[in-house]
């Protein structure tokens, strides 16, 4: 969030009409939202729900402090007839990165394959929401999100290899641009971004981030993620959240069939034409409130 306030500040801003985030970037843009509305006068996020910050112990003080315990479901997801794990935990390991960067198929065709298992291209994505946090409710995400507890990554997502016509065909995600990028994570590696996964699952931000209990995102806001998208539903009840308490302005959900996690690649036109929509909408809100 510092970034983007620097970023505005260095271009001679004193605040942008919208600041705009898929996937983790969601997360960054709703917070950009939540603690600099004065700057981030609207928001659109991507393919991740914002559930709002963490709440503090409440109405606490006259009962015994009772530390947090670990999360059980890992233990139980691993004690399943089919032993599974969480991919944000697995990335928060050592090996995650080496399994990738290292991937028997090499980095160009591991990442081929994993755009396409978590793409519309990827007939199995029939997204539906979870009832809870339990082993048995996250054991129905796919091996993206939920993995087979022997296997890596690279392992996973090579069982989906899309066919050399499929590649041929693809265009939202053409084989000479996939190879700028894979060239560029092949020189690399994965650890810069797996650093994230690694500051979430350790709770190590969580007292900084606590600061802000209580706040929700009052400028207006959006939400747009692929119908075929997962991850509108990996954690339960965010999605719901992010509408009822998080977001007191929000314009619209809208789930764009056609597209699973990659949205704004995968259906560009009608991504863009959302995007314009609520800019306007945004406007015409604060016109209003003005």
């Amino acid at each position: 969030m510092r970034d983007a306030l620097g970023l505005v500040s260095a271009f001679g801003y004193r605040s942008v009409d919208a600041v705009v985030g898929h996937d983790f970037g969601s997360s960054v843009a709703a917070w950009c939202a939540l603690v600099r509305p004065d700057m981030f006068r609207s928001v659109a996020l991507m393919s991740a729900p914002f559930a709002g910050p963490p709440p503090l112990p409440f109405d606490t003080s006259d009962a015994p402090y009772v530390p947090r315990r670990e999360d059980p479901v890992h233990r139980e997801l691993a004690a399943l007839p089919r032993p599974r794990k969480h991919y944000q935990w697995y990335y928060s390991t050592r090996p995650a990165n080496a399994d990738m960067h290292r991937a028997d198929q090499g980095v160009h065709d591991f990442l081929r394959a994993y755009y396409h298992h978590k793409s519309a291209d990827w007939k199995a994505n029939q997204p539906t929401p979870l009832q809870g946090w339990t082993a048995s409710e996250l054991a129905k995400l796919p091996t993206y999100y939920v993995m087979d507890l022997a296997r890596d990554m690279a392992e996973t997502v090579a069982e989906e290899m899309p066919s050399a016509q499929a590649i041929a065909a693809n265009q939202w995600l053409p084989d000479r641009e996939l190879a700028f990028y894979s060239a560029e994570y092949a020189r690399t590696g994965f650890q810069g971004g797996l650093q994230w996964y690694r500051c979430g699952t350790s709770g190590a931000f969580t007292a900084e981030l606590e600061t802000f209990s209580g706040r929700s995102i009052d400028v207006p806001s959006c939400f747009i993620a692929g119908q075929q998208d997962w991850g509108t539903y990996q954690r339960p009840g965010v999605y719901e959240a992010m509408q009822t308490t998080a977001c007191t302005r929000m314009l619209g959900c809208h789930l764009v069939d056609g597209a699973g996690h990659w949205v704004q690649q995968e259906q560009p036109v009608e991504v863009s034409r959302l995007l314009l929509q609520f800019l306007e909408q945004a406007r015409q809100s604060a016109s209003l409130t003005s």
